[in-house]
Parts: structure tokens; C-alpha cells; sequence
């Protein structure tokens, strides 16, 4: 079944409106109650916005909110952002969403794949936190950058990615450890705070680690000189002195 909404709005005042479908409906549009339930195959599009999944409450003024369940998919066509997860809450008005469970978003402007077990995407401010065994996955040149952490803040406006609770960067074969790490998603530049350490290959393959200098080679000091030899003769004019 496939319905457009605008009925829907003029009676409930919508500034705006949008279209969905799924295989059964329940609404209630009471005045201050209105509550749609989509069953089935449900999606609703809302300007750049689709959304999936088995089933998509929609509540509150103007159905501003949307309380998603079961194989859910956000695509935002105009931003190349995909979300998917279990279950998510979107409201329409601010352009927010907010999975607590595991989620993925693929973003396809950086190239840039996120994971965790909390996710809350703030479009109007194009910030994006992620906690809870955070993996974030970066194509760059042809190669892969990798990061872990337990809170991770990305600014797509700014292009960083800013990483705390025992955060680690692999790079071009390279690892990389501090307190904070941020990333330039642009430049590839990788800032370290507090508690730094690393591995960095060397161009002959060697590893050293970051902050420990090898030992200098020792200098040998000055070596003893042997005593010297008595010349000819001296013998003999000791003897001559003691006659």
C-alpha cells in the first residue's frame, strides 16, 4: 500500500510534507495524539531522507518523530550518507538520528566507513558521535587507515575525526597511540595528545618505537700508556754512579 501523506498533513497542520508505504496502517489523529504505526516493507521519505525497516512509529507534532525497528536503512541522497542498524530514532524537524545498539554508517564524501554501539548523527550540524567500540575505516592513495577508540566526534564540515578512550591509528603500516588522536580526513594528518607512542616502519622494514632512541654506540676512551723503555746505556750509568 502506497500512501501520500497530504491529507494527513492539512489536517494536522504540516509545514511540510512527505510520503511512505508499507503493507498495514494503523493512525490516530486525534488532536495532540496523533500516532501512525507502518507494518511491513515500511518506508518513509522525507525530503533527501528515505528511511527502512520492518516497522516505523510515527508520533508526535506534525509526526516529527519516527521510532524505526528491524532492518532499518537511512539513505540520505544528497549528503551520500547510508545508516544502518537495528533500530533508530529519527526526528524529521532537526535532522537527527540516534541508533543505541550497533550501527554503520557509510560515508561515501570521505570514504569513510563507522561502526559502534552508539551512534547519533546530527545532520543540521553535520557532527556525528560515535561510542562503544568504535571502527572506523578510511580509503585513502589506494590504502586503508584504521582506527579504534570508545568515543569518537566526526565534523564532516570540518573534515577531522577526533578519537579518546584508548584510541589507535594504523597507517601505511604505522601505529599510533595517545591519550587523543585527531585526523585530518583531508590531509591525512594525524595529531597525537598526551601519552604518545607508536610503532613506525623504517624504509628498510625495520620497526622502532616512537619516543625511544636507540643506545649511542660507545667511544673508546683513552687507552694506557705502556711505560717507557730504558735507552741504551742506562744500565751502565747507574753503575758508574754507585762506584
Amino acid at each position: 500500500m502506497v500512501l501520500s501523506l497530504w491529507l494527513l498533513c492539512a489536517a494536522v497542520g504540516f509545514a511540510d510534507s512527505f510520503s511512505f508505504s508499507t503493507d498495514r496502517m494503523t493512525t490516530v489523529l486525534a488532536k495532540g495524539k496523533e500516532h501512525t504505526i507502518l507494518t511491513g516493507n515500511a518506508v518513509v521519505n522525507s525530503g533527501d531522507t528515505v528511511i527502512r525497516a520492518d516497522q516505523i512509529e510515527l508520533y508526535g507534532n506534525d509526526f516529527q518523530y519516527a521510532n524505526c525497528t528491524g532492518h532499518v536503512k537511512v539513505v540520505d541522497k544528497k549528503k551520500g550518507i547510508t545508516l544502518t542498524a537495528q533500530n533508530l530514532f529519527y526526528d524529521r524537524t532537526n535532522d537527527l538520528s540516534r541508533v543505541e545498539g550497533y550501527a554503520e554508517m557509510v560515508d561515501q564524501k570521505n570514504q569513510l566507513v563507522v561502526k559502534g554501539g552508539f551512534l547519533e548523527n546530527r545532520g543540521k550540524d553535520e557532527i556525528t558521535i560515535i561510542q562503544i567500540g568504535v571502527r572506523i575505516l578510511k580509503v585513502s592513495e589506494g590504502k586503508e587507515m584504521a582506527c579504534r577508540s570508545e568515543f569518537a566526534r566526526y565534523d564532516r564540515n570540518a573534515d577531522t575525526l577526533e578519537l579518546s578512550g584508548m584510541p589507535v591509528v594504523y597507517w601505511k603500516g604505522d601505529t599510533y597511540r595517545a591519550a587523543r588522536i585527531t585526523v585530518n580526513l583531508k590531509t591525512d594528518e594525524i595529531r597525537l595528545e598526551g601519552e604518545v607512542s607508536g610503532t613506525v616502519k623504517s624504509e628498510s622494514g625495520s620497526e622502532g618505537t616512537e619516543g625511544t632512541k636507540a643506545p649511542a654506540p660507545s667511544t673508546p676512551g683513552p687507552q694506557p700508556k705502556e711505560p717507557a723503555q730504558p735507552g741504551p746505556g742506562a744500565g751502565a750509568a747507574g753503575g758508574a754512579n754507585g762506584q
